[in-house]
């Protein structure tokens, strides 16, 4: 229950204990809630659902360290779950505690097989990851406290500028490398995981690849999506687009296929509101010389793009790379910017309420390591869309949302993944100053396709 103890920040002024000691060695800040979150999934696990048991249990487990450790001592992970082991069985919820043993043993399993092996996060080469930190620290922006503190000290309309303009570099760099090999692309395949940026990237490396010479068309896969209907609804109502058999991959393959032969297509058209696919809608036809331009949640999937030659191909790849330390040193999730992005724009494009929106992430994320992580080392070019200027943006829009989410996930425990995903982004926004004027964000900002107000068409 590692990852559980130590996710929500909690004022710990009635706790004597302030810090622990993770696996790896290092203290963070004291997190009694985690406690909660671990007890209570334990139970759900043995058949249970009454989180204010849960709460009560935790008060035991902290009457216990209160006993057991003076004020200036700082336990460990392992020393806390021994001690959640104890109460359980002492109190008399067995099939709990052997729930939680279970548990511990497993992830026990698990850290002793990931020893052997090197990793790399979501398959992101490790040398872009710390340029990345590295710019933030040059920019003063590696840690919420730095941003806030740029707000406060009214130096944000300079990291905004910043920022956009190493975005906007990004962009130039891309498009010139794909100008050098015009002659033998005819596909050129944006992918990324699900609030990346991967349209308003793909549109503004087109406006680059145009003033190099490079003729395009833009074909958006988003139209390709099967009809709501056909796809099987949930036990919570939902549906699962996240995959892509989402797609019509025949019509797709079709479609490029006619495309490069020199043939005329009519695109459909997907209403995101209605969930119904409009055939026959757009006409296209590529002209000698232009290239096919296309952004995809999978476009690195290889039945996505089967019927062109792989020589033919440029893949680029884009995630929203967040090199920022929340309040507890920990880095923000780069999965907690993409769903705070997609919250914004799902309420106000898709008619997409921001709680199911948490609700359905577990699709999201589940889509991503199956259909694009295992891929990500194919591509000829890896892109941050992130700007570290925008976590307190999000504020601004989400924060005042979150009550009513966690209220709508707490006391359900087939839905706790979502109420913690929810808890700890609430914590993240709560920590962060309001952004001052987003009015300031230029309207061609990747930000503004997720906020609104952009130049773009989406």
């Amino acid at each position: 229950m590692e990852d559980q103890l130590n996710l929500f920040p909690k004022s710990n002024q009635s706790y004597k204990i302030s810090q622990i000691i993770k696996r790896d060695g290092k203290q963070v800040i004291f997190q009694p809630e985690k406690i909660t979150n671990a007890i209570y999934q334990a139970a759900v696990n043995a058949g249970g659902r009454d989180r204010k048991q849960a709460e009560a249990l935790t008060q035991q487990v902290l009457l216990l360290m209160q006993k057991l450790y003076p004020a200036e001592s700082t336990p460990s992970v392992e020393e806390i779950q021994d001690l959640i082991e104890k109460v359980l069985i002492e109190s008399g919820h067995a099939r709990t505690a052997k729930a939680f043993i279970i548990y511990r043993a497993e992830r026990a399993r698990i850290r002793e097989k990931k020893d052997s092996i090197i990793e790399v996060q979501d398959n992101i080469p490790y040398k872009l990851i710390w340029k990345i930190y590295s710019w933030n620290v040059d920019h003063n922006c590696d840690t919420v406290e730095k941003l806030n503190r740029q707000i406060h000290d009214g130096h944000w309309k300079k990291l905004v500028e910043e920022s956009e303009r190493h975005y906007h570099q990004e962009i130039k760099k891309v498009a010139q490398t794909i100008a050098k090999r015009k002659d033998d692309l005819r596909l050129m395949i944006v992918a990324g995981p699900s609030s990346s940026g991967k349209t308003t990237t793909t549109m503004k490396i087109g406006e680059e690849l145009k003033e190099a010479g490079v003729s395009f068309v833009l074909l958006g896969l988003d139209n390709y999506f099967k009809n709501a209907d056909t796809h099987p609804v949930d036990e919570f109502g939902d549906r699962d687009f996240e995959s892509p058999n989402a797609l019509d991959l025949d019509l797709i393959n079709e479609h490029l296929s006619a495309l490069l032969k020199g043939k005329t297509i009519k695109m459909p058209y997907y209403d995101f509101k209605s969930g119904v696919r409009i055939e026959n809608v757009t006409e296209f036809k590529l002209k000698k010389g232009e290239m096919i331009l296309i952004d995809s949640l999978h476009g690195l999937y290889s039945e996505m793009t089967k019927a062109v030659a792989p020589e033919q191909k440029f893949k680029f790849y884009i995630e929203a790379i967040c090199q920022i330390k929340d309040t507890n040193g920990e880095f923000v999730r780069w999965t907690d910017l993409r769903i705070l992005r997609r919250m914004v724009r799902d309420s106000w494009h898709r008619g997409y309420e921001p709680e199911k929106t948490v609700g359905h992430w577990h699709y999201v994320r589940r889509g991503e390591k199956k259909f694009i992580v295992p891929f990500i080392h194919t591509v000829d070019y890896v892109f941050n869309g992130s700007l570290a200027y925008e976590l307190p943006v999000h504020k601004n829009f989400m924060e005042h949302l979150f009550p009513k989410i966690l209220k709508t996930y707490e006391n359900n425990p087939k839905r706790l993944d979502a109420f913690m995903r929810a808890q700890r982004i609430s914590h993240l926004l709560k920590s962060l100053e309001s952004f001052p004027d987003s009015e300031k964000i230029p309207r061609n900002s990747c930000l503004r396709e997720f906020i609104g107000g952009s130049v773009y068409q989406y």
